[in-house]
């Protein structure tokens, strides 16, 4: 198997996504500005609040004012001040007239979700795109207040935490809240139509699913003096497992969402390895991952997660069929499925022919959409558990152990206990030793579940 490398022009972030987007919206044909229903009906416009103003937080605040209908931005809060104020000089370049966020709904700290959640009324809608450590607490107060969310991924970083957002979410359904979550490839066009030729079986029955994400090294900012412990690994969440959740769930949640969407089933069990062969940077992050997923017909799918400099790189999915294949997934923006396994262009039987479609847009237009028009929206046990299947593999690649979902479901090892009461003077979580070195997993000696 030997599947072209991804390129640098493939790997679009938020943060391109806010630079265009004052772009034509992907959902055009949708649904214009109406009173949202069970509310006041001389004011249509929707509230945003938005938590976590990084690079991604400002990103879907730009698509989130993009959608059609009057939407104004109400609320931020962030722990740090210069990416609370960086986001809004950002988003004002785009959307000037529709960002009114004075000083008084400016929150800074660990409680300032809160605060810009207590500042929308019912019905309006709450970013929540701080690192998924902290996404189940914000999760269970915005429905607790009865707003509307967009979460982006991941959504929590172990099994506790998983069980607080589908509880959530379960709640959100009885209010007629509307939820969305971040994996926006479920709303990639083409995407969606390489998966229901898939499911029709253009290419067999799927035998195999692998799912990769291969590239360089993952940074790790310099400590700035008088930096305390806390922020310097919230500035790095991605380098730090009880923040982030490790690589699997960080980087390659989108391409094992998409095999799990591609077989249309969950894996029941897992077994992995991973570690540090190569990185030297003082943090929990491991170089290399390989969990291996079984479904319940004994089919499997490979979730393969690399960051290291001078490798082979490839950023994908690879499915087999019984048929066919298929090259698709996050990093592969023209999905095509092939005769046989030799995928190449004189091979290809499906390709998508349709306009383009900006996913990352989309998955707004569909939110707002369902907000002002009543209709059932609720992605959060989908969501939860693809992020879910990234959470069992890990606990399988630090462990060394055979793990099964309900084995991990039940599992109460929490990653950062007592987050919910964490104050900014406290320690970190997962402190340093004497020599500057933090807590790495060791297979064969971590715990499993």
């Amino acid at each position: 198997m030997n599947p072209p490398s991804s390129t640098g022009s493939d790997l679009t972030t938020r943060r391109e996504f806010l630079k265009t987007s004052g772009t034509a919206l992907a959902g055009a044909a949708l649904t214009g500005a109406v009173a949202r229903p069970g509310y006041a009906a001389e004011n249509n416009t929707i509230k945003i609040a938005l938590v976590g103003c990084g690079g991604r937080g400002s990103g879907a605040a730009a698509q989130a004012l993009s959608t059609k209908g009057p939407t104004k931005l109400w609320a931020v809060a962030d722990v740090f001040e210069q990416h609370l104020q960086g986001s809004l000089a950002n988003l004002k370049k785009g959307h000037e007239s529709q960002v009114d966020v004075p000083p008084e709904r400016q929150f800074i700290g660990l409680d300032g979700f809160k605060k810009a959640i207590d500042s929308l009324d019912k019905g309006d809608v709450v970013l929540l795109t701080t690192p998924p450590a902290f996404r189940p607490m914000h999760l269970e107060y915005a429905v607790q207040k009865g707003v509307n969310v967009f979460m982006e991924k991941s959504f929590a970083v172990d099994a506790p935490g998983i069980r607080r957002v589908m509880k959530a979410g379960e709640e959100a359904k009885k209010k007629n809240l509307k939820i969305a979550g971040g994996l926006m490839s479920r709303h990639s066009k083409p995407l969606e139509g390489a998966i229901e030729q898939i499911h029709g079986g253009l290419i067999g029955d799927l035998v195999t699913c692998w799912a990769y994400r291969m590239h360089g090294p993952v940074g790790l900012k310099p400590r700035e003096p008088g930096t305390k412990e806390l922020a310097y690994q919230i500035a790095n969440y991605s380098c730090f497992t009880w923040l982030n959740g490790s690589f699997l769930e960080d980087w390659i949640i989108h391409n094992i969402d998409v095999a799990c969407w591609a077989k249309n089933a969950w894996p029941v069990s897992v077994q992995g390895m991973g570690g540090r062969q190569v990185r030297q940077d003082a943090d929990q992050l491991f170089d290399h991952y390989a969990a291996e997923y079984t479904f319940a017909d004994g089919t499997r799918f490979m979730a393969e997660g690399r960051h290291i400099a001078s490798c082979y790189d490839f950023w994908g999915c690879v499915l087999h069929g019984s048929k066919g294949s298929a090259i698709l997934g996050e990093g592969q923006p023209k999905p095509r499925l092939f005769k046989g396994y030799r995928q190449t262009s004189e091979n290809i039987i499906w390709s998508y022919k349709g306009a383009p479609c900006d996913h990352y847009q989309y998955e707004h237009d569909l939110l707002f959409d369902a907000i002002r028009n009543d209709k059932p929206y609720n992605e959060t046990e989908r969501c939860a558990k693809s992020c879910f299947t990234a959470i069992m593999g890990r606990m399988a690649c630090e462990s060394g152990k055979m793990i099964t979902w309900d084995e991990a479901l039940a599992s109460k090892i929490e990653l950062a206990p007592g987050l919910d009461s964490l104050t900014w003077d406290a320690n970190a979580p997962a402190m340093p030793d004497p020599n500057g070195r933090y807590p790495i997993p060791m297979p064969g000696q971590t715990p499993g579940c």
